[in-house]
């Protein structure tokens, strides 16, 4: 598989400024023009420029003084220790630790991409640890072939942190191939690269970033940098002279120079002049002879090398003639012996070349229908595209994490505040501990902005899914072994070398047979002349023949070989360690998306407030409104009953005023609901980072809205409806029909006191909870108000017109589909109430709702009254069928399972309206086989009447009955 992330480029001419190790240097693109342009811009802008203060930036660009030359280069902070501040100069690649008085801010013009970019040579890593005397002359052997000189530079690849990976070239010199040969790098093995960057860690650190040196390190590495390579190589006469003339020159040593010591190279580096500038001409003049004269004494060890090699060969090859003739001789005495052989057993030599002619045919189609990629090869790949491409969790999170624990304490402590005076001081520590959330969010932000989780996400899903699909009969085990990958890729590379060597000796037996079929086939053709004679046709025949027979019986044994179960077992086990690093990187990755969009939502939302705190103006106007049409609304109802009390009735200025009474009606219900809107925004930033609201605005009476969910309306009154009152269902309270905001609801009026006010909003903002989580299987709650002139309360509910259970068994009855239909969302209603730890015990066939037929819905019950009192109403009925579970009439209190008791009783009824048995004997079970009930009706009866241990609500919809409604 291409583990390149872009498709490679042409070549491109660069120029080295920089050297890390044996594998990694920095180099400027040839074709850039601009490096004069930032060099002069630098030396007018930097002198005056204002020095860095406060922390840095990482995503800005300074000019620091170089400690060598006292020249301006620009640069960006990767760490920074109180007043010492680890730099990369980002024009060439090298670093330095410099003070705050040599660090100085630059103009936007100056704000732009550096002209120096990090090259790695592809495929390749270190062959050494970076404190082994290898490492340090791999370094200096590169540095010495390639620094301050011109590379054509192929690119193949760019890793997620910018380094592109490249084969550079010096003329037609590889330059990797070098590294290779004095054994300064190795090829890297998939799966398992080494880190050959040398790291820089400063603990302690107080700036931006994470440490990266070890306490101690900080004052040593200045000594370090001094001897990287100096800034600018290639535009030495930029500087100044007095710069030029403390220049080194180092000449490049020969490789055995280089693996014996650096003391030449130390030599050559210490070695220094003070001298005027016609001594550094001559010096100048003196290398350049010198490396003419190394160049010359190159080519003349080459050319006598060369003719060494020459006259060698020369040697040889009489050697091998002298061979070849004695040889010639017993092969014709062979000859003869063959000849005898073959003509007393003719067939011999036809049947070992039949035999050949089936295994190569055997071998052709073997080949042919190989793969391109195995099973093997594609597990091999997928652990490449793992391990080589993740992505780790951002370092600013973890900052992040302290910012919103600092900033979630501050909310709680404002939560518990009750007086102003502490309102004042929390919200200023509320405050700042905002900004600094801002900050570390806007850091989080941009961090994960320049990840690319969604391309890997997407290529983990691919890979994953291949891999499934591949080892489908693979079982999934949850621990694997640790080394599982590097045990599989040293097997899988050592059995592809296998394979690869085998085929190669077996292409050359059957080369070497071919070459003799060739030779035989022109001997043979009387048609043409040949100088060949019979001893060379028959020359190494029978060797040839018996080599081909074994590379041919060998390669077919090695490509029909099946695996073993050592070797199952370890392809099984990279299997699962890949899908496992697959499923821990997603989850990773998802988490890290997930927070990034929780944080961006933040931020938008906050940042409005960062002016000034959210006010309640808003609600007070509507409030205001409010007060004003309801006196308008009053006022015009006095005049439309002073009118209709008249003597003489002026029907047309009667409609006209009870015209505006239905506008003053529908304004007046529209500024309740938007203030009900206003409550919702307030509450809503009282639980984003407001908590303060309520003890500011005491009159806005937030907590009260927020503890009854939402349901108090303290806005209306039952003098703003007109309504009519519904006698045929009053029984036992007040019902009320009117419309409000264009829906028919039903107003239910309880009389309270101030006590019992307390208890039946409690209890029925509890059902308001509930009824939310489940909307659509219980009747809601669209408002709850206290009177003004009157001790009732007042619950809003929907109109549902003659849609209970006991309406429609009345007028037409419901169909056995119809009932399971009903019923089963009646269940799922119960079982909401019962998952929020409420018990209805008010179920009957008036409080249940059959919406168009098909929908069942739970209706509400009376709030001011407790579960016992519920239940000891004389509703409690469905036919003769008494819905009062048995254990209730024992004295228990209430539960979900005499719920579920009513709930049977209903549905017997449903199916049984003149049931008249009992429910409380052993003959139950009989009386029910005597209805003719359904098979898995019976059953759940059964179960909920019956049986000792009821079904609960969720257990009931599992039943055969309700699945079949799905079906």
């Amino acid at each position: 598989m291409d583990q390149s992330v872009i498709q490679p480029e042409k070549m491109e001419l660069v120029v080295v400024t920089h050297v890390v190790d044996a594998i990694t240097f920095w180099a400027q693109n040839v074709t850039d023009k601009i490096n004069e342009k930032i060099n002069v811009m630098l030396t007018e802008k930097c002198p005056g420029a204002p020095i860095l203060m406060g922390r840095p930036s990482s995503h800005k660009v300074y000019g620091a003084r170089y400690s060598e030359d006292k020249c301006w280069y620009r640069c960006t902070v990767q760490q920074q220790s109180e007043d010492k501040f680890y730099i990369l100069y980002i024009d060439y690649g090298n670093t330095e630790i410099v003070s705050r008085s040599d660090l100085v801010e630059l103009p936007e013009e100056l704000q732009t991409t550096g002209l120096a970019k990090k090259y790695k040579f592809w495929r390749f890593h270190v062959s050494s640890e970076q404190d082994s005397p290898l490492f340090s002359q791999g370094k200096s052997f590169l540095h010495n072939m390639i620094h301050g000189k011109k590379l054509r530079v192929h690119k193949k690849s760019v890793c997620f942190d910018g380094t592109i990976l490249v084969e550079a070239f010096q003329g037609n010199l590889d330059i990797g191939e070098e590294l290779l040969k004095f054994k300064f790098a190795k090829v890297s093995l998939p799966g398992n690269r080494e880190n050959s960057l040398p790291t820089v860690n400063l603990q302690e650190c107080t700036g931006l970033w994470p440490s990266r040196n070890a306490p101690g390190e900080l004052d040593t590495l200045g000594s370090s940098l001094g001897c990287m390579p100096k800034l600018r190589p290639i535009f030495s006469d930029q500087k100044p002279q007095i710069i030029k003339e403390q220049k080194t020159s180092v000449a490049v040593q020969p490789v055995e120079k280089l693996n014996a010591g650096q003391e030449p190279l130390a030599e050559i580096q210490s070695s220094k002049t003070d001298v005027n500038g016609q001594q550094l001409c001559s010096q100048d003049i003196e290398q350049r002879m010198r490396e003419v004269i190394n160049d010359k004494d190159l080519e003349i060890k080459k050319l006598k090398e060369e003719g060494s090699a020459i006259q060698q060969h020369a040697s040889l090859l009489g050697q091998q003639l002298e061979e070849a003739k004695l040889e010639l001789q017993i092969l014709k005495e062979s000859y003869e012996k063959t000849k005898e052989t073959e003509h007393n057993h003719p067939t011999t030599f036809a049947n070992r070349i039949s035999q050949l002619a089936k295994k190569v045919h055997s071998l052709r189609k073997l080949r042919e229908s190989s793969p391109c990629s195995t099973d093997e090869d594609h597990l091999l790949e997928s652990i490449t595209i793992i391990m080589n491409y993740r992505i780790s969790v951002p370092l600013s999170s973890e900052r992040l994490d302290l910012a919103w624990k600092a900033y979630d304490q501050t909310l709680e402590n404002l939560r518990g505040c009750q007086t102003m005076v502490e309102v004042e001081s929390l919200v200023n520590i509320r405050n700042e501990a905002r900004g600094a959330l801002l900050t570390a969010v806007d850091d989080f932000l941009q961090e994960v902005d320049k990840l690319p989780i969604n391309e890997r996400l997407d290529r983990l899903k691919k890979v994953a899914s291949s891999l499934t699909a591949m080892f489908s009969s693979v079982m999934l085990v949850e621990q694997t072994e640790e080394r599982s990958f590097e045990k599989f890729c040293e097997w899988k590379e050592h059995k592809q070398k296998k394979i690869k060597n085998v085929r190669k000796a077996t292409d050359e037996a059957l080369l070497a047979l071919s070459s003799w079929a060739t030779r035989l086939s022109k001997f043979s053709c009387l048609m043409e002349k040949t100088s060949m004679t019979e001893e060379d046709v028959a020359e190494g025949v029978d060797e040839i023949l018996m080599n081909a027979d074994k590379a041919l019986c060998e390669e077919l044994s090695t490509e029909s070989s099946e695996q073993d179960d050592q070797e199952r077992e370890m392809v099984c086990n990279a299997f699962n360690k890949a899908i496992q690093s697959i499923q821990r990187e997603q989850s990773m990755l998802k988490a890290i998306r997930q927070k990034y969009e929780l944080n961006t939502q933040f931020k938008q939302k906050i940042q409005q407030w960062q002016i000034g705190p959210p006010k309640a103006d808003e609600l007070f106007a509507v409030k205001k409104r409010i007060r004003s049409l309801r006196s308008q609304l009053r006022w015009k109802l006095v005049e439309v009953s002073c009118l209709e009390e008249a003597e003489e009735l002026d029907l047309p200025e009667i409609l006209k005023k009870k015209e505006e009474i239905a506008e003053t009606r529908n304004a007046l219900f529209q500024e309740i609901s938007h203030e009900k809107k206003q409550y919702i925004i307030l509450c809503d930033l009282m639980k984003r980072g407001f908590p303060e609201l309520p003890v500011i605005y005491p009159d806005a009476d937030i907590n009260g809205y927020m503890s009854s969910a939402g349901l108090l309306m303290k806005s209306l009154d039952r003098d703003m409806f007109d309504a009519d009152p519904m006698r045929e269902l009053s029984g036992r309270r007040p019902l009320l029909s009117t419309d409000f905001q264009g829906q028919k609801i039903v107003l239910k009026c309880y009389a309270v006191d101030e006590e019992s006010e307390a208890k039946m909003l409690e209890q029925a903002a509890h059902y308001h909870r509930a009824q939310q989580q489940n909307p659509t299987t219980t009747v809601p709650l669209l408002a709850l108000f206290c009177g003004k002139s009157d001790p009732l309360a007042y619950v809003m509910v929907p109109h549902y017109s003659n849609g209970s259970l006991r309406a429609i068994q009345k007028s037409s009855p419901l169909s056995s589909s119809e009932v399971r239909k009903v019923m089963k969302g009646v269940a799922s209603g119960l079982q909401g109430l019962h998952a929020a730890s409420l018990t209805h015990a008010s179920l009957h066939p008036n409080n249940v709702f059959a919406i168009g037929r098909e929908k069942g819905i739970v209706g509400d019950y009376d709030f001011t009254k407790t579960p016992e009192q519920r239940v000891s109403d004389s509703g409690m009925m469905a036919g003769s069928i008494s819905l009062v579970a048995p254990e209730l009439k024992q004295g228990q209190p209430p539960s979900p399972a005499s719920d579920m008791y009513a709930f049977g009783g209903i549905l017997l009824w449903l199916h049984v309206p003149d049931f008249s048995g009992t429910l409380e004997s052993e003959r139950q079970n009989v009386e029910f086989c005597g209805l003719g009930l359904d098979a898995t009706l019976h059953k759940l009866l059964s179960k909920l009447l019956i049986s000792s241990t009821r079904l609960s609500a969720s257990e009931a919809l599992k039943e055969d009955y309700f699945i079949s409604v799905d079906v």
